[in-house]
């Protein structure tokens, strides 16, 4: 039954648009005790006067007043109060710190031509590598998590290239490693002051997802095992995958980067929540 005790963490949040054409919020919570799912809509006079940090992924909310369903696993939801809020993310500190370790990476990169192609990347984009996260949902999905992704997936691939991957270019495991995801910067936005992510449409009307954008950039300056790398980083073409490693008689290398970023997307500091 609907209790307002039951104290709720964000998961997730959009808007969206109604057939009417007005604004409609879905939110997604779950039971911060039994850890039960709950799915909300709000419609547009609700959102017009709640305030937007109140849906900050790892937020934790109380219903005010709502109707549920029978299941009690949908709620239409008028009034919420914010019990606790959630880390945005990074603070300026951490990210510089971030920001400074994967340019000391970059430069461990000795072929000179790859290391000064991944390094202007970086540079001429600082700001929005600073803030962006490296996802909207899935992991590491506040300020700064994209460094904080990319940084694990060096990391994992330090630790693991002398014993398992002899017979790999170290330069070029580094380069998919600090590009593999590095489309996302124009893929999302991220408001810095609600923490709150989003897809930019503008990005979607040009390309079709990140690792297209990374594929892209390596092959047409000719980084080819790089760009293919990254193109099957997703795993399954049904995953966004370009290559996917399904396929028969790919060569070892272009597994790499696919494990290693689900490695650091499964048990790195994967959500806000985790930054404590």
């Amino acid at each position: 039954m609907f209790s307002t005790d039951i104290i709720y963490e964000v998961v997730t949040f959009a808007i969206g648009d109604t057939k009417a054409g007005s604004k409609m919020g879905k939110l997604q919570l779950k039971d911060s005790e039994t850890g039960e799912l709950l799915n909300c809509i709000l419609w547009e006079e609700t959102l017009n006067r709640t305030d937007s940090k109140l849906f900050r992924c790892g937020n934790l909310l109380r219903i005010v007043s709502g109707s549920f369903n029978e299941k009690y696993n949908n709620c239409l939801v008028s009034a919420l109060e914010l019990i606790k809020e959630a880390k945005t993310g990074l603070d300026e500190n951490e990210r510089n710190a971030e920001y400074d370790a994967l340019l000391q990476y970059i430069e461990k990169i000795k072929d000179e031509k790859l290391k000064n192609f991944v390094k202007n990347i970086y540079l001429q984009n600082r700001e929005k590598i600073l803030i962006m996260p490296a996802a909207k949902l899935m992991h590491h999905n506040y300020i700064g998590g994209l460094m904080v992704h990319t940084l694990e997936c060096l990391k994992y691939a330090d630790a693991n290239m002398d014993i398992f991957f002899q017979r790999v270019n170290r330069d070029e495991v580094y380069a998919a490693c600090l590009l593999h995801d590095i489309g996302k910067i124009f893929e999302y936005t991220v408001d810095v002051e609600s923490g709150l992510i989003d897809y930019d449409e503008n990005f979607r009307k040009e390309w079709i997802s990140h690792s297209q954008y990374g594929f892209s950039i390596c092959m047409t300056s000719g980084f080819k095992r790089v760009a293919k790398m990254i193109a099957a980083h997703h795993g399954r073409a049904d995953w966004g995958a370009i290559i996917d490693l399904n396929e028969k008689d790919l060569e070892p290398y272009v597994y790499l980067i696919h494990h290693i970023d689900d490695l650091s997307a499964k048990f790195g500091k994967t959500n806000v929540a985790m930054l404590g």
